[in-house]
């Protein structure tokens, strides 16, 4: 049966539609994968690119990629509201279907230490794929950003798991791993403070006291003249959309505030959209047999 593994690079460039369109062209033109969304944003200046394939395909998708970012982007010249530490700032491999997780730490493995190689980048294995504790936490290693990393390179905790030992001034650092399905989701208030969407952030994530699963931050979306509280929810089924969601629009009403939309950036599992349907419309013995696709695709 056919192997299914996702690949979702998030690279810092979300304004230059040139340069967006030429990294996707790198991804379609990769045999044996499948390119299912991409997402840019402004404001975060970054783009989530979503893209399926068996093992050796997503793995040259991957690298085709970096090498683009590495040609045509130039961190020394980057804003973002989003934290990041390189050009190409993380690639997690995910195992869909006929896949295992140990099939994505050696995709990554063996992607960093090309990439290192070839393209004389830093690169830093995370989650699954890590080689210590501390650096299975995406936030442990991107602590400090592109700007901070120039120092943090030399301690010797942070010697890079391949490629040189310090940083690539114009690409940066990159983080490459393996992960379970992790949702991007976002929730907007309507407001242009800041420090409030922080105070939510620190309300709802895992490292402050929040829910388990929850990683949050606050971000300002000048264009919009609001602010966002932005989310990665790393296993939805211990803690789902809607208890993230309800506890944020509770938060808000504490300042009087309001919530004024939410987005999911690249895609998301249809269970988990249907936990939030089962929640908000309270159906009883509802089951995911009862969703005409799966009966027909099952």
């Amino acid at each position: 049966m056919k192997q299914i593994i996702e690949c979702v690079p998030n690279v810092s460039e979300g304004r230059d539609q040139e340069k967006i369109s030429e990294l996707i062209k790198e991804v379609v033109s990769t045999e044996g994968v499948k390119l299912l969304d991409y997402s840019s944003d402004k404001d975060h200046n970054r783009t989530v690119i979503t893209f399926v394939g068996d093992k050796e395909g997503v793995k040259e998708a991957a690298f085709k990629l970096i090498k683009k970012a590495s040609e045509i982007i130039d961190m020394r010249y980057h804003k973002g509201e989003h934290p990041r530490i390189g050009a190409v700032d993380v690639v997690p491999f995910v195992p869909v279907k006929n896949a295992t997780m140990e099939e994505c730490v050696q995709i990554a493995r063996e992607l960093g230490e090309r990439v290192g190689k070839e393209l004389n980048i830093p690169v830093y294995l995370y989650e699954e794929a890590a080689t210590t504790p501390e650096r299975k936490n995406l936030e442990n290693i991107r602590r400090g950003e592109y700007e901070g990393f120039f120092e943090k390179i030399k301690q010797p905790e942070w010697k890079p798991d391949f490629g040189p030992s310090e940083m690539n001034p114009k690409s940066g650092a990159i983080v490459i791993g393996a992960r379970n399905f992790l949702i991007a989701f976002n929730v907007n208030l309507g407001t242009n403070d800041i420090e409030i969407a922080n105070k939510i952030a620190k309300a709802v994530r895992f490292s402050s006291g929040g829910y388990r699963y929850v990683k949050a931050m606050g971000v300002e979306l000048r264009e919009r003249g609001i602010v966002q509280v932005s989310m990665n929810l790393t296993d939805f089924n211990k803690t789902p959309i809607y208890r993230v969601f309800e506890t944020i629009k509770a938060e808000a009403s504490r300042y009087g505030v309001n919530v004024v939309g939410s987005e999911i950036i690249g895609l998301v599992p249809s269970k988990a959209l249907l936990d939030v349907a089962d929640y908000y419309l309270r159906l009883e013995n509802f089951s995911m047999d009862m969703v005409l696709e799966n009966r027909i695709y099952e």
